[in-house]
């Protein structure tokens, strides 16, 4: 039987600040940024190791206004 990769409904998906600026083509510092100006929530595991959830990351995105109005999917 295929194992299932998604994670269950209710469980964080995290990863790391470098995948989180990887999968939104930025800078890790801006994800940093973005950390320290409490706009995105970060996940201590350890003394060194931070992580962010994939759906806080997917946040952050906005739809750009068209000059209609309407957003632009």
């Amino acid at each position: 039987m295929p194992r299932k990769t998604a994670a269950p409904a209710g469980r964080r998906h995290l990863v790391t600040m470098e995948a989180a600026a990887d999968y939104l083509g930025v800078h890790p510092l801006t994800i940093r940024r973005r950390i320290a100006a409490g706009r995105l929530k970060a996940y201590r595991l350890g003394p060194r190791t931070i992580r962010v959830d994939l759906a806080d990351v997917e946040a952050l995105l906005q739809p750009v206004a068209t000059a209609s109005g309407d957003a632009d999917v």
